[in-house]
């Protein structure tokens, strides 16, 4: 099987070859740079991800994320958090939101000929409905906001909509990703940020419009939100969504109740990354908790987040050959 074959089939709850091997989130800055020192080439810049991954030896993924603040995959949104308290703020920012990705788009062209012939997975990112308020607003005035400020917030996020749907219209005939993530981040470790009716209220409405544009074209669609997703869950299965992920082990997510409960969900990452530090034993006994998971299909294993800078490269070295042992004999 291809790279693409063996995805979709994964995620179809099909029979594999062997499970795709896959770093979803990559690593810390901190972490290359410690590794740089360990004998990884230096030619290898922390931004040159799909690089670094495939001298690892990982499958090749290709991710475009269409940021709302700057037109790059390297783009960085700390220069604009917090800057809204109001609408007047919002109408007077917006002006220098939502910028054209053109030539983002332009280079999916080549990712699109090499995913056709199933060399390379390619998954693009939008921004979420409870990502980019908070992203203007900051956590606290966004959670005031919610009471106090309704007209605020529907419009910055039928906004949003209306820039995912340009996106759409644009990339789309250029290159149909396999899947896309829609960044949210509306967990953590004691569940949703939000309750199902302020979720219903402010976010549940945009993801009906958007998901069916998706659905049109078969694309996968995974929420990204770190925390414990438990109850989340059902509110964004109820929406179409397929999937989530990274499934953060710290936080108490528990990945095969979740498949008890839910047979068709999707999901990535759930390999807990503090493993990592305590030697090969620790990490077998994580991929062994994983093993029975592995086995029903519509699960990716990946760290469950940046491999922080703590693992050395030898130890990170470990987790690949692990990787491959039990990626290559599990067949759902």
């Amino acid at each position: 099987m291809n790279h693409v074959e063996r995805f979709r089939a994964v995620m179809d709850f099909q029979p594999v070859d062997r499970l795709p091997r896959w770093e979803w989130a990559m690593w810390w800055d901190e972490t290359i740079a410690r590794w740089h020192g360990e004998g990884l080439p230096r030619e290898y810049r922390f931004s040159q991800v799909f690089d670094i991954a495939r001298h690892f030896g990982l499958d090749p993924y290709q991710q475009f994320w269409f940021s709302t603040t700057d037109p790059t995959i390297e783009a960085t949104q700390h220069h604009v958090e917090g800057i809204v308290s109001e609408m007047d703020d919002y109408l007077r920012v917006r002006p220098d939101l939502f910028p054209r990705h053109d030539e983002a788009i332009r280079s999916m062209a080549p990712w699109a000929a090499r995913q056709k012939n199933g060399e390379a997975v390619v998954w693009c990112t939008l921004e979420g409905f409870f990502w980019f308020p908070r992203t203007l607003m900051g956590f606290s005035k966004l959670m005031l906001a919610f009471a106090d400020q309704p007209e605020l917030l529907h419009r910055i996020n039928q906004d949003l909509l209306e820039f995912n749907f340009k996106l759409l219209d644009q990339f789309l005939p250029v290159c149909e990703p396999t899947f896309v993530t829609i960044a949210e981040d509306m967990s953590y470790n004691h569940g949703p940020m939000i309750s199902r009716r302020t979720f219903n209220e402010f976010v549940a409405p945009y993801y009906r419009q958007l998901i069916p544009r998706l659905k049109e074209r078969n694309i996968l669609t995974l929420v990204d939100t770190d925390g414990d997703v438990t109850l989340l869950v059902p509110w964004l299965l109820e929406l179409g969504l397929d999937g989530v992920l990274p499934l953060e082990r710290q936080a108490g997510v528990d990945g095969l109740k979740l498949r008890q409960q839910f047979p068709r969900l999707l999901m990535v990452g759930h390999f807990n990354k503090m493993t990592m530090t305590r030697g090969e034993a620790a990490m077998r006994e994580e991929f062994e908790r994983l093993a029975p998971l592995m086995k029903t299909g519509g699960f990716i294993p990946s760290v469950d987040h940046q491999t922080p800078p703590g693992v050395s490269l030898e130890q990170y070295r470990v987790y690949l050959r692990l990787l491959e042992e039990y990626t290559g004999k599990v067949h759902p």
